[in-house]
């Protein structure tokens, strides 16, 4: 059902924006907040799960593990989860897709770097050629066609950065011809995802429709033109980072107060009620005095 709701998502006119999620109080949070979908990063799962940057230390098991305790905080809502290169070739890809669909995950982007990747914003990213690249899309994208899953495969490029404007065009065709539900140019400003949707036009004869990064750790601080990204074929843009950078600050807040003052009292902070409603105790505890007075109903 979430993977449907991407696909609408996908196949609208707006521009939907998934802020990034990572645990299930963080997802019950952008839940409840009004979002339409969220995402998990797996820059974000390294730093949480594993104390460590984003140079390829995560595994599908890293994150669809995070992905069971998020997918049910988000109450229906879509999750697009991070699915690196797929962890290996086309044959892991295939699994990786299959894998995200048992834990819950409604749509997956696959990028183009070798394995171990880099972080997107890192330097020194290398990319495999263009036919390796769509056999994963390909494998990903018949994952789902042969039944096993429903997950929605957004075909990633990191080739913008390391070989140009056409490399990453003919990637996003390659991704097209391969099933691709989207296309993603990682580190495009709107100049060359216009370059690359008009050759993409061109040569395919219309452009998948475009999931946009909106990430601090690229230094993108100034406002979005969303017109003009809608305009273009932009329906998804993720936030990685931003709610995580935002907990860790407050988060290092608290914890400077206890250990200068003894006390956390001056650091503006979520009241206690607050998170038990949010994690639902209150309904919990209702349901709780039905059962102990005999009510089956």
């Amino acid at each position: 059902m979430t993977a449907q709701q991407l696909r609408a998502i996908l196949a609208g006119p707006d521009l939907v924006h998934f802020p990034g999620v990572y645990d299930a109080v963080s997802a019950r949070l952008a839940a409840r907040a009004g979002i339409r979908g969220a995402h998990l990063s797996g820059a974000v799962a390294s730093a949480v799960e594993l104390g460590l940057p984003d140079l390829g230390f995560v595994h599908a098991a890293d994150i669809a593990r995070v992905a069971r305790a998020v997918v049910p905080a988000l109450d229906g809502l879509p999750l697009l989860a991070d699915a690196d290169t797929g962890y290996g070739n086309a044959l892991q890809a295939r699994a990786t897709a299959r894998a995200y669909a048992a834990a819950g995950i409604a749509g997956l982007h696959l990028e183009d770097q070798v394995a171990p990747k880099r972080c997107g914003h890192l330097a020194g990213k290398q990319v495999v050629d263009v036919a390796e690249a769509a056999a994963r899309v390909r494998a990903a994208v018949e994952a789902h066609h042969d039944g096993a899953t429903d997950v929605v495969v957004v075909a990633r490029t990191d080739a913008l950065g390391v070989e140009g404007v056409a490399s990453a065009t003919e990637r996003c065709v390659a991704f097209a011809e391969a099933g691709a539900d989207a296309v993603f140019v990682e580190g495009a400003g709107l100049p060359d995802l216009a370059l690359v949707v008009e050759g993409v036009t061109r040569a395919a004869g219309s452009c998948p429709p475009l999931v946009v990064n909106r990430s601090e750790a690229a230094g993108n601080e100034a406002p979005l033109d969303q017109a003009a990204l809608r305009e273009l074929g932009v329906r998804v843009v993720i936030h990685p980072v931003s709610a995580l950078l935002a907990a860790a600050r407050a988060q290092a807040a608290v914890y400077a107060a206890i250990a200068a003052d003894g006390d956390a009292g001056s650091v503006d902070r979520l009241g206690w009620d607050d998170l038990t409603t949010l994690v639902g105790l209150p309904d919990l505890l209702t349901l709780e005095q039905r059962y102990a007075a005999g009510d089956a109903r």
